[in-house]
């Protein structure tokens, strides 16, 4: 029952974040800006603190030591000397039955040959959260216990996986969000929906049938480019760029999000001292690769959908990418 609570919360915040600071840009409300900002700090401190008992309860736990084989391992790549490698495990706990799991190291590329399928390691795990299995540095005794043993391959039957909130959890953040977002839209509406609003959004829908098109408002904009192109490609998110510089300024963007087909910006309020950054300096050329990277080292599953977010931190501009997939969400910093 926590949980799905909590989950509705979640959705609630982030329906409220969005719409609020979306909202507050258009209709240029600093006051609404600053709680779209400010709302999810706050909901995370929330959160910590509300997590600490049951985090010290965790920590209290002692570990279960035991062997495990390795069934399989994966490198993925990286650009330092670390490479984080995903193993696949036969744990072997003493006096009970083997299961597998799955573990992450960060292994130094000298060291990578060392580790080979059929080799035994030494992992440590909470008995209560079995998947939550590590590699460590054996002492001596257990790495005397590791020399030489041989362990059977556990079916994969047994692999144990932290279990899952449901789909009552996933309904529930969805409704958190709409609720979040009715609840700022509907506040808000007669300064939404005035009607220089509604003339700006027939003009925009009109140059939205074109194959590729820029509609832009005092607070935002947007650039669609045709199914048959992606923003992925090289140049693309380039000439999206110069053809929006030549509708709107874009001195000063408080963020902008690049999606296959879409470039969407929020411009900062006139006449507000806020973080933000000249679109035109953005280092397109950046997203190609970091798309790709993303795709081929987050594992979401196939078919995946990607976003690029950009966002003025101070004093630099940082580019984060969400991958999606049938598996989750996982992001990449770039």
């Amino acid at each position: 029952m926590i949980k799905l609570v909590r989950g509705f919360l979640t959705g609630a915040v982030i329906g409220v974040t969005l719409s609020a600071f979306v909202t507050g840009i258009i209709i240029e409300n600093v006051p609404l800006i600053l709680t779209g900002i400010g709302l999810p700090f706050a909901y995370g401190l929330l959160l910590f603190v509300a997590g600490m008992p049951r985090r010290a309860r965790e920590a209290a736990v002692v570990p279960r030591v035991a062997l495990a084989k390795i069934e399989s391992l994966r490198a993925s790549g990286t650009e330092t000397g670390d490479v984080p490698v995903r193993f696949d495990l036969t744990v072997a706990p003493y006096g009970e039955p083997s299961f597998r799991t799955k573990a992450r190291l960060d292994v130094n590329l000298v060291d990578l040959p060392s580790y080979r399928p059929g080799d035994v390691l030494v992992v440590a795990y909470p008995p209560d959260r079995p998947w939550k299995a590590r590699i460590v540095e054996p002492d001596a005794e257990w790495a005397r216990r590791a020399v030489g043993a041989t362990l059977a391959s556990a079916p994969e039957s047994t692999v144990v996986r932290k279990p899952s909130a449901g789909s009552g959890h996933g309904f529930l953040v969805l409704l958190g969000i709409l609720v979040g977002v009715a609840v700022i839209v509907l506040q808000f509406r007669t300064e939404l929906f005035a009607p220089a609003a509604e003339a700006s959004e027939a003009s925009e829908a009109s140059e939205a049938a074109e194959p590729t098109s820029v509609t832009s408002s005092s607070g935002s904009a947007t650039v669609t480019v045709d199914p048959g192109q992606s923003l992925a490609d090289a140049g693309e998110l380039r000439r999206a760029v110069d053809g929006l510089a030549q509708h709107a300024d874009v001195t000063k963007v408080l963020t902008a999000v690049v999606q296959e087909h879409r470039l969407s910006v929020v411009f900062a309020p006139t006449g507000v001292t806020v973080p933000s950054f000249d679109l035109r300096a953005l280092p397109v050329d950046r997203v190609p690769a970091l798309v790709a990277k993303a795709r081929s080292t987050l594992e979401v599953g196939t078919p995946q959908t990607w976003q690029v977010t950009v966002i003025p931190f101070a004093g630099a501009v940082t580019l984060r990418i969400v991958v999606t997939g049938p598996d989750g969400s996982a992001s990449l910093g770039g």
